[in-house]
């Protein structure tokens, strides 16, 4: 089962780069182009070499396989995916959804802090705190949009409805199964933690192979839809129109 999701994997990471490839000539929005390309990029390289950083676990036994190099990867490619919802959000001009723009790129910052946090001492709580950051970014960036809804045009309107409802879909995924699931790993760990040195040491060694589905049937789900939907999602925002008030 493992290796039949692995090659999943791999075969919509070539299709996420080609659909990518075909589309960016003519996308209109350059600036998100370019942000979607280090996120397709960054997401099927964890496709190829997905690993799970507190059990330094992978599937793979190579030199890239280190979870500093997964880590590294996913910092940048999420922090071009914020700057993606930020950009779009600010582009009409003065009121909540600009201010919310303005607020989601730090919380993401912030919440990539978290994570490094967690993966360097092995606490899943510091997990939760990143997830529950990006829930946070995710509900202001409804309510931004939301408040664009009346000042704009037919069009302007489909498209920050359909935005709500994504962000309505991913918050409540992230509150019913994602953030609660690093509270359990949690609240089961008794582990305490790793030290830091010991947390430095084995974010630079390479991971432990491990092809047992049961190992990663709980963060199979996540990976699939970070690697699936999320990708889909940063390549339509560069040909996303302009949002345009009515006339």
């Amino acid at each position: 089962m493992t290796e039949i999701w692995w090659l999943c994997l791999c075969a919509v990471a070539v299709v996420n780069i080609v659909a990518w490839a075909l589309s960016a000539p003519r996308a209109p929005r350059r600036v998100m182009v370019w942000l979607s390309a280090a996120y397709v990029l960054g997401c099927g390289f964890r496709s190829v070499f997905p690993m799970v950083d507190v059990p330094r676990m992978c599937l793979h036994d190579t030199w890239v396989s280190r979870i500093v190099v997964g880590r590294s990867v996913a910092t940048v490619a999420e922090l071009c995916f914020a700057v993606q919802w930020a950009l779009l959000l600010r582009e009409t001009g003065p009121g909540f959804a600009s201010r919310a723009g303005m607020l989601i790129v730090p919380l993401i910052v912030a919440a990539e802090l978290f994570s490094w946090g967690a993966v360097l001492t092995g606490n899943y709580l510091l997990h939760a705190a990143e997830n529950s950051l990006w829930t946070l970014s995710a509900g202001l960036g409804i309510i931004g949009f939301i408040s664009l809804h009346s000042r704009l045009d037919l069009r302007g309107q489909h498209i920050v409805t359909a935005a709500a409802a994504i962000g309505g879909a991913y918050v409540a995924f992230m509150l019913l199964v994602d953030v609660p699931m690093y509270l359990s790993r949690w609240h089961a760990d008794s582990s305490g933690g790793l030290p830091f040195s010991e947390g430095v040491r084995s974010l630079l060694e390479r991971c432990v192979v491990n092809r047992d589905w049961e190992a990663w049937r709980e963060d199979a789900a996540w990976l699939s839809l970070y690697f699936t939907v999320a990708v889909w999602i940063s390549i339509a925002l560069a040909h996303v129109p302009r949002l345009a008030e009515r006339g």
